[in-house]
């Protein structure tokens, strides 16, 4: 390989994705990731199957209006059917009418899938491959063969597999693409198959790994060591059973890992993270916060010891560096930090040290974890608990008291009420409000009692709310630990608490939610210079 080889990243997270049990995007959803996809520097984004439904038709139609500045839109299909022509079959028809700069066609490669799914000969099924690249080729500029679960089929009869990717050359076809449809493979097995067909065939080769042996990233890279200059996956391995090859992993190992190769335009690396959040938003999917290079826990450090190390050196605990996937390095703090976890989250937070009161912070951090408080994703939490100990801490409000109440009638449902009794300065505030739950409710009534006061306050919303339960074993009586995630125009953050009432522990990460809004808007407001007294601002 050449010292710039060029690997085109095709991206079909909006077909094959978009089969991964849970995904489903709406045609404005797929637009706007479109978008997003040629902004990162994506070579080719597969629109779907144009006659498999009318969103899909309707996608092809609208993203012509996309200004587009590098990535091929493609239509996706499959070879015509048996015993018809390809000009007649209206699987063709669809995929030139869809209009795109290339289209991609998938055939039978393994003999298993053509004698008992297809059910048609082995000279058939070459026609079928033959006639449809060559049909599509005579009318759209450029055609993608992918070459269904050619890895098993290669293994088991590899002189009819050939066969296939021959006829689909010879045809006119601008790459082929090996398959691991099942996603079963072996590095080992990919790069041998690989590197055979590569003496072979004298069209450029492309892989397409799917992830059932958790291998997909190490079978892509494998590939593209052999020969193959594309590599078709998804954002965050979005896929059908396990997933496929996650593109994410692939860019960023090919462009951190591999100096012979180019992926991205210089500068688009940065831009990883934010596209995996993106998709993971849009298709209202959770992070997976220990995803490489792009999870929230992929630069995450909680032992003492790795902490002390990265403060005198990053790359003594990481394998690269977190900004050039646009990600950032975090210090988690728990019963197993050291005064090196504490020291680094207070100066993340412009806040002063000593070491007094690091050893008061470390202390109380194992008190709490021991009855049940983990701090991981409540970092607001701990920096309430830090300005306390501090002394550098005011309450904005003084709680007097809540109830909260449940009523049930025949044919009505329940309804719950939550009355809550507090003083801000001077003013004493008693308000009620009904709620579709205990959380909301007293969600309300906070609100209520604390918006005129704190008009900043509007801004912020609560945007997930868990319950887990320590000590199953106590069953009813277990204590819970109750985490709120909170978020307002320009920051989202995580408060905690813990109790044996699910009630008292949702109020307890509820208030500190409301505390560290009003903290950080303090903060916010200064200047200049380090984090000072949260005064009342009543």
């Amino acid at each position: 390989m050449s010292a710039t080889t060029r690997i085109a990243i095709y991206d079909t997270t909006l077909r094959d994705g978009s089969q991964g049990e849970g995904v489903n995007f709406s045609l404005q959803d797929k637009l706007l990731i479109t978008s997003r996809l040629d902004e990162l520097g994506i070579d080719y984004v597969e629109g779907g199957y144009p006659l498999s439904n009318p969103k899909d038709a309707a996608y092809f139609r609208a993203v012509r209006d996309l200004p587009l500045e590098h990535a091929k839109v493609v239509a996706f299909g499959m070879t015509r059917r048996r015993d018809v022509a390809a000009e007649d079959d209206t699987g063709m028809k669809a995929l030139v009418a869809a209009g795109t700069p290339a289209v991609t066609v998938v055939g039978k490669t393994w003999d298993l899938h053509v004698r008992e799914v297809l059910g048609v000969s082995f000279e058939e099924n070459l026609r079928m491959i033959g006639d449809s690249v060559g049909f599509l080729a005579s009318h759209v500029a450029e055609v993608v063969y992918d070459a269904e679960h050619f890895f098993d089929g290669f293994k088991r009869n590899p002189d009819y597999s050939l066969q296939t990717l021959k006829q689909a050359a010879e045809a006119g076809a601008t790459w082929i693409v090996l398959c691991d449809t099942n996603g079963g493979s072996l590095p080992e097995e990919v790069a041998e198959a690989v590197a055979l067909v590569a003496r072979e065939i004298d069209v450029p080769l492309g892989v397409h790994p799917h992830n059932d042996g958790e291998l997909a990233v190490a079978n892509a890279l494998a590939a593209v060591r052999r020969g193959a200059t594309q590599v078709q996956g998804t954002i965050n391995g979005l896929g059908e059973r396990c997933g496929n090859v996650d593109l994410c992993s692939v860019i960023a190992n090919l462009s951190l890992k591999y100096p012979g190769f180019a992926v991205l335009s210089p500068g688009k690396l940065g831009r990883l993270t934010e596209i995996s959040r993106y998709v993971y938003e849009t298709a209202n999917m959770n992070f997976r916060s220990g995803q490489p290079f792009v999870g929230s826990s992929a630069f995450a450090h909680k032992g003492g010891m790795h902490v002390h190390g990265v403060r005198k050196l990053a790359s003594s605990y990481e394998h690269v560096e977190p900004s050039t996937v646009g990600n950032e390095r975090r210090i988690l703090v728990s019963e197993l930090s050291g005064k090196s976890n504490i020291a680094e989250k207070l100066t993340e937070h412009g806040l002063d040290q000593d070491q007094a009161l690091l050893a008061r912070v470390l202390d109380r951090v194992q008190e709490l974890e021991n009855e049940g408080y983990q701090f991981e994703a409540a970092e607001a939490s701990f920096v309430l608990l830090v300005e306390r100990l501090a002394d550098r801490h005011h309450q904005c409000f003084d709680l007097r008291g809540f109830h909260v109440g449940v009523a049930s009638r025949t044919g009505q449902g329940a309804t719950t009420e939550a009355t809550i009794k507090l003083q801000v300065g001077d003013a004493y505030e008693h308000t009620v409000s009904e709620g579709d739950g205990p959380v909301n409710a007293l969600d309300g009534a906070l609100r209520k009692a604390l918006e005129h006061h704190f008009p900043g306050l509007k801004s912020m919303k609560l945007v997930d709310y868990k319950v887990r339960v320590i000590n199953a074993r106590a069953g009813t009586a277990a204590r819970v630990r109750v985490v709120i995630e909170s978020s307002d125009q320009d920051a989202v953050w995580g408060t905690i608490g813990v109790s044996e009432n699910v009630i008292e522990a949702s109020w307890l990460a509820l208030v500190d939610a409301f505390e560290y809004k009003l903290s950080k808007d303090a903060r916010n407001s200064k200047a200049a210079g380090p984090v000072a007294l949260v005064e009342s601002s009543s």
